[in-house]
């Protein structure tokens, strides 16, 4: 009877060491299945990118630099931001009308363009009025309004010899949106106008630009009547 007591013992252990060793693996593939206990980061809002590790915008790499709206060499993202007076994530950076990599403020992508010939920009002279007996004292009538004109492929071309400010504005821009880093530009008179995203700029000296109307989202200027 002895040998028979041993097979069993010997069963019984060998079945207790299989069921240790499936129990041993249900755990050790149940473990590589699992899934991350964070969910992946475009459930949390979009696909998260270290810009640091972008070649295209390495901390060191020189770009081509726009100061308001003119081409002041090549400089790294942090020397073109400190040239603007503001902080690196308020530049642009894209591909410029030369197709090389550049950076500057908002618009500023698209060179100011050279100032429109002279004879553009002149009024006619106005008709001397012709003066009768019955209206002794009537004075000249003066023609309203400057001249308008439009920068488009590479030329000057007038709209019109006699608009007011906001007339311009809208004839030129009215229902027109520009992407970031483009602009186009207008002239009334003396000012140089210039559209950039959501707002209309102005500039005496064609390089200084400030504000002069906003724009709504449906590229309507509601504050220019």
């Amino acid at each position: 009877m002895q040998p028979s007591n041993d097979r069993r013992v010997i069963i019984a252990v060998g079945a207790g060491l299989a069921i240790l060793a499936a129990v041993v693996l249900a755990l050790v593939f149940s473990g590589g299945r699992q899934g991350p206990a964070e969910p992946p980061p475009a459930a949390q809002g979009g696909l998260t990118v270290d810009v640091a590790d972008a070649p295209s915008l390495e901390p060191t790499r020189e770009l081509r630099c726009f100061v308001e709206g003119q081409y002041v060499g090549m400089a790294t993202l942090t020397d073109c931001a400190r040239r603007n007076g503001l902080a690196t994530e308020a530049l642009d950076v894209g591909i410029d009308a030369t197709g090389a990599l550049a950076a500057a403020p908002t618009a500023a992508f698209a060179p100011v363009p050279a100032l429109p010939p002279v004879e553009l920009i002149e009024k006619p002279a106005a008709a001397t009025p012709v003066t009768t007996p019955a209206t002794p004292s009537a004075a000249p009538v003066q023609a309203g309004g400057t001249a308008c004109l439009r920068y488009a492929g590479s030329e000057w071309r007038a709209l019109s010899s006699n608009m007011s400010l906001n007339q311009c504005v809208q004839a030129l821009y009215a229902g027109t949106c520009v992407r970031p880093g483009e602009a186009q530009y207008g002239r009334w008179g003396d000012l140089t106008l210039r559209l950039v995203p959501r707002r209309v700029e102005q500039s005496g000296d064609n390089t200084r630009f400030r504000t002069l109307a906003e724009q709504d989202r449906n590229c309507q200027f509601p504050g220019l009547n």
